[in-house]
Parts: structure tokens; C-alpha cells; sequence
């Protein structure tokens, strides 16, 4: 073979004035990703347009997507004619609290499933399980019953404890430390470790993406629960923020420019926890399961 005809076979360098990569195709999931991202983006788009619209948008002034004067009171008024303090407070503390102790009791329990062999395992998780797919309306009545003999209606307490042992959470903790090598554990137990001290020293260090997922699923669930803090919770100074929201909805009159600026100042907390756990929220939510 000729010098010639070895240089014809050597490959030749793209035009560099090409992007390599973006291909048609490419460029159609990225204009759909860029749509699905405007769509999810626009409610909080359309609370702030409305939250700057006195009287809110859709008032018998015509449809438009911004108004013609962006009033930016109705933030301060909503904090000072409202007890926004107190719902922000009340929820903060339902929400912390709630977190902690599902945190903790889906850890534990789910070391318990995933790394103990006892009589009625798996009969007793799956039968955990089971409790996900009963509806609250099928057993809020007698848990208002059982919580209200404990003493404890009107009262946070009322609203943290009965879900502070959630079956989803129970199932992702079980999920993920069942990937944990059992070749660890029996390392610390010849060392002298109790079982207690096994999870504390072995287990829970390795569960930094684990409680990362817990912990937004959990504050998202708490901060957005509505239907039972609105059964337990009777006076204003005890409700928090989506039921405090509710009283401000009238049947003939409701300021929805202060209704909105509340509803925009609470999505700030659920975005500062996700921003604050997110990597630990993918890593978690991509390993759980895996083997």
C-alpha cells in the first residue's frame, strides 16, 4: 500500500464550526424539556402575576398574563393584616418535628426489616405496606377519636403523631440498607457492638442519601398537609399555613392577590429544603433498590 493511499484512510477531522452531539433528535428533547420546564415553572409565574395585580388577575379587566401595574403591597399588607407569623411558626415546628421523628422511626425500622431475621417478617412489612394504600378519609375518624381521648386535639402534638410512622418512607429505608454489606455488620458485632451500636457506628454513617430523600419527602408532605391539620386544629392561633390560607377564601369575596402573595411567600421554605438536600435527594432516590 502507497503512502497515498494510507493518508486517504486515516479519518479526517469534522468541520469545527459543528457542535458534535447536537443532532435532530437531540434538539427536539431539548425544546421538549424546555416546555415541560416552562409548564411547571408557569403556576409559580401566574401566583406571582397575581400577587402584583390588585384584586388579582381575571377581575372583569380582561385576560392578560401580567398587569398593566405591578402593585407590590399586597406582600406587606398580607403580613400585617394576616397572622402569616404564627402560620409560618406553627407549620416550621410541625414540619421539623414531623421530620425528626419519621426520620428516625424509618431508619430504625428499616434496619429492623432489612437486616434482622425474625418470625413474620415479611408478613409484617408487607402488611405495613398495606397501610399506604388506605385513603386518610377511610380512617381519620377514628384517629380524631383516639387522639382526641389522648388529649391531644387542638393541639400539634395531634397533627404530628399520627404520621409519624409513614409506610413509603419505612419501605425506601428498608430498600437502602438491605444494599449495605452484611459482611460489615458481622465486622462489628466481633468487635463487641451491640445491635444499637451497629446502626449508630456502621449503619447511619452510610445513610447520608437515604435521609436526604426522607427528609424532603417528609417536609414537603408535612408543609403541604391541609386535610388533617384542618380536623385537629380548631383555634386560629394553633393553624398552619394551608389552613390559615383556607380562611381567607370567602364564597362571595376573596382577595386573591393576598391569597397568592402568602401562598408564594410558603413555597420558599419547600425550595430552600430541596435546594439544601437535592444532591443527597438523587444520589438516594438512584441507589435505592440497586444491588
Amino acid at each position: 500500500m502507497t503512502a497515498a493511499a494510507r493518508l486517504d484512510r486515516r479519518p479526517r477531522p469534522r468541520p469545527r464550526g459543528r457542535r458534535e452531539g447536537m443532532t435532530p433528535p437531540r434538539w427536539i428533547l431539548w425544546a421538549v424539556l424546555l416546555l415541560g420546564g416552562l409548564v411547571m415553572v408557569f403556576p409559580i409565574y401566574w401566583m406571582l402575576a397575581t400577587a402584583v395585580s390588585p384584586g388579582g388577575l381575571l377581575q372583569g379587566k380582561g385576560v392578560y398574563l401580567w398587569p398593566p401595574v405591578a402593585d407590590w403591597s399586597a406582600f406587606a399588607h398580607a403580613w400585617d393584616s394576616q397572622p402569616v407569623a404564627t402560620w409560618f411558626v406553627n407549620s416550621i415546628v410541625i414540619a421539623v418535628l414531623g421530620v425528626i421523628l419519621t426520620v428516625a422511626i424509618s431508619l430504625l425500622a428499616g434496619y429492623a426489616f432489612a437486616k434482622f431475621r425474625f418470625r413474620g417478617r415479611t408478613a409484617v412489612f408487607f402488611g405495613y405496606l398495606i397501610t399506604v394504600m388506605v385513603p386518610l378519609q377511610v380512617v381519620m375518624v377514628p384517629e380524631f377519636v383516639i387522639v382526641s381521648a389522648l388529649g391531644l386535639n387542638d393541639n400539634i402534638w395531634g397533627v404530628i403523631l399520627p404520621g409519624a410512622a409513614n409506610g413509603v418512607s419505612v419501605f425506601i429505608a428498608r430498600q437502602f440498607i438491605m444494599q449495605i454489606p452484611d459482611e460489615l455488620l458481622e465486622a462489628a458485632r466481633v468487635d463487641g457492638a451491640s445491635s444499637f451500636g451497629v446502626f449508630w457506628r456502621v449503619v447511619l454513617p452510610m445513610c447520608g442519601p437515604l435521609i436526604g430523600v426522607l427528609i424532603i419527602l417528609t417536609f414537603v408532605a408535612r408543609w403541604n398537609d391541609f386535610l388533617w391539620p384542618l380536623i385537629v386544629l380548631q383555634a386560629p392561633e394553633h393553624f398552619t399555613l394551608p389552613v390559615g390560607l383556607n380562611t381567607l377564601v370567602g364564597t362571595n369575596f376573596s382577595p386573591w392577590d393576598i391569597v397568592m402573595a402568602i401562598t408564594l411567600m410558603s413555597v420558599i421554605p419547600v425550595i430552600g429544603v430541596f435546594a439544601l438536600f437535592q444532591r443527597s435527594f438523587v444520589e438516594g432516590i438512584a441507589t435505592t433498590g440497586l444491588k
